[in-house]
This record gives structure tokens, C-alpha cells and sequence, in this order.
């Protein structure tokens, strides 16, 4: 399993060398710390930037770990390459950027370093999929995927798992490395022991978690930091997980089997379901009534919310899909309508 661990921030040499000596009997792959912290108020603490370089170095040489750190423009990349980074990472709000991917990924040309591409804010595979291709065709051969939420705040988490999105990508990119910053989805390090065993269950290939030798006193995202001893816990209570099926297959392919029937009913019922949203367009359409009738979307979230606690469904996870059941329903109704996809 690939591991990643180190504090959200660099803060002094002290705080870093500390938490990279406490980490050392893990073996980690890369000790990770982020330098230039640009936060949502410029009030707040943005950090150490270039003079942190030298610290990273020094851990590198004295302690023989792999650093990296997040990366957020072209000039962040040519400093790392300058001080012989082994890996950077880019963030979230950068994935979502094509052209400061575009720009960092040329600037990282020609370098051997490991680039670590966090998914973006919003839940868009394609341009998360976007910000990895744009690396490989600038050369860049060593590139992992990281999952670390998205800004949908529906549940107790700080950013939404939405576990589908990283797995369509998994699917697509069974060539990527993908790993899950549970640190980040959390938002409280009381959560993420479960999401990183969520990850590993699933299939990821590994973990990158924020530690710190003293979390209750760091300057940046001190809730959801844990300390190296509480790391060292939580991946020695990760069971193993293996692709070895031998003595399963016949009771496996019994309910895949049961499954694909499953889904071949509910493909079916969708394609009643938009039959009759289409019927409805032209009652919509003869008589000039609006496509978005609230009351009545309301009335179905209550409906198939309730029906969902009948059943012992997940409330939320069934809201998503039926949200995103009405914007294709929305969508063909307006085609028809006004003859216009606008969606």
C-alpha cells in the first residue's frame, strides 16, 4: 500500500523534522508537507513558502525520505524541480483549472518527479481525468490520482466522498495509481480511520493522511490531523485485501448474475420513467405550464426519501440519484418543449 503522511503545513524545522522522525518506523513512501498555503482569508496563516524548502531538503538527506509538496502555479514547480523534489502534489482548486494545469505540467517537463493530482472541487471525472492527461503528454511518467472529496456538504464529513467518482476513474485509468486523502474528506480526525478503511476495502491503492507531532496546535486544519502514533494505529488495524477469488467463484458469479438482472429491471423502469416525463412535456407544452414544478419535486424527494427509510436505504444516497434521475428529466422535457439542451 502506497502511504503519504505529514503535517497540512509546514510550520517551523522543529515541527517537521519531528514528525518526520516519529514517522519513520512506517515507511512511508513520501513525507508530505504543504509550503505555500493560500487560504480562503489572507488574514489567515498561508505558509513558511520558499524558506520551507530548505527544511524539506534536510529531511530528505538526513532522514533518506521522499518529500513532496502541493504545488499550485509553474514558478511552485520550478522550485521543487530546483531542490530535487521527489514528488509534488496538485490540489483541488488547481485540478480544476486547465490552464494552470497546462502550465504546470509544461514546467514540469523533463523532470523525474512523481506528480500526485488531487480531484477537483466539483464532482467532474473528466476534468480530473483532463488535469492527468495534460501531465502525460508533457512526459510526465510518474503520475498518481487522489481522491480527497468534493465540496458537497450533505452529510457529516467536511467534503462529500461520493466513492463513484474516483471509481469511474478507477475503471477508466486502471494504469493510475489512485489513493484517498481521508484527511481532507473528514474534516475530523474522528472520521478517518472509517474512510480509510473504506478506501482500502474499495481498492484503493493507498493513503495519503495528514499527521503532526502536536495536531491540537497547528496552524492549518488542526481538527482533522492525527499524530504519528495514532497513524501507526490505524494502518496496523487495515486488514489486507487481495483480488484472490479461488473458492469464491462459483458463489460470486451467482450474484453478479443476480445483480445484472437486477440492473436490466431497473434500466428498464428508467426507460418507463423518462417514457412517461416525455408525455408529460406535451401536457407542459400545450398548455404553457413551467418544466421545474417545485411542489411537485418536493413532494418526490419526501416520497422516495420515505420509501428509501422503509426499505433501510441510505436517505441521502437515494436524494442523489433521484436528483440526478429529475436534471435528465428536466432536460428531456425541455428539448421537447423549447427544442434546446440547455443542460
Amino acid at each position: 500500500m502506497i502511504l503519504t503522511a505529514g503535517p497540512c503545513s509546514a510550520e517551523s524545522f522543529e515541527q517537521l523534522y519531528s514528525t518526520a522522525q516519529a514517522l519513520l518506523p512506517l515507511n512511508i513512501d513520501y513525507f508530505r508537507a504543504g509550503l505555500w498555503k493560500p487560504r480562503t482569508r489572507p488574514s489567515s496563516f498561508e505558509g513558511v513558502k520558499d524558506k520551507g524548502l530548505d527544511w524539506m531538503v534536510r529531511i530528505q538527506k538526513d532522514l533518506k525520505l521522499k518529500i513532496c509538496t502541493e504545488i499550485a502555479s509553474a514558478d511552485m514547480a520550478d522550485k521543487c524541480a530546483e531542490y530535487n523534489f521527489d514528488a509534488v502534489w496538485i490540489g483541488a482548486r488547481t485540478t480544476q483549472n486547465p490552464f494552470t494545469t497546462e502550465d504546470i505540467a509544461r514546467a514540469l517537463e523533463g523532470t523525474n518527479m512523481c506528480v500526485m493530482v488531487k480531484n477537483p472541487l466539483n464532482p467532474d471525472v473528466k476534468l480530473w481525468l483532463g488535469a492527468v492527461e495534460r501531465l502525460e503528454k508533457h512526459g510526465i511518467k510518474k503520475i498518481m490520482a487522489v481522491h480527497r472529496g468534493f465540496s458537497l456538504s450533505y452529510n457529516k464529513y467536511k467534503q462529500s466522498p461520493l466513492w463513484r467518482i474516483p471509481l469511474e476513474f478507477k475503471r477508466l485509468r486502471q494504469d493510475i495509481p489512485i489513493i484517498c486523502d481521508p484527511s481532507h474528506i473528514a474534516g475530523d480526525r474522528m472520521y478517518v480511520g472509517q474512510l480509510a478503511h473504506d478506501a482500502v476495502a474499495i481498492g484503493f491503492d493507498g493513503l495519503m493522511v495528514e499527521t503532526h507531532i502536536s495536531p491540537d496546535s497547528a496552524l492549518t486544519d488542526a481538527k482533522q490531523q492525527i499524530t504519528p502514533e495514532q497513524l501507526t494505529e490505524l494502518i496496523g488495524s487495515i486488514p489486507s485485501v487481495t483480488d484472490n477469488h479461488k473458492g469464491y467463484d462459483t458463489l460470486l458469479a451467482a450474484l453478479r448474475k443476480q445483480i445484472d438482472d437486477i440492473d436490466d429491471v431497473l434500466i428498464g423502469a428508467l426507460k418507463d420513467r423518462m417514457d412517461i416525463s416525455k408525455k408529460i412535456a406535451l401536457i407542459k407544452k400545450q398548455n404553457n405550464m413551467r418544466i421545474f414544478q417545485p411542489e411537485r419535486w418536493q413532494e418526490v424527494v419526501k416520497n422516495v426519501t420515505n420509501l428509501a427509510e422503509d426499505k433501510d436505504l441510505d436517505g441521502d444516497f437515494v436524494k442523489e440519484i433521484y436528483g440526478i434521475i429529475h436534471q435528465e428529466s428536466v432536460k428531456t422535457q425541455n428539448v421537447i418543449i423549447n427544442k434546446s439542451e440547455f443542460l
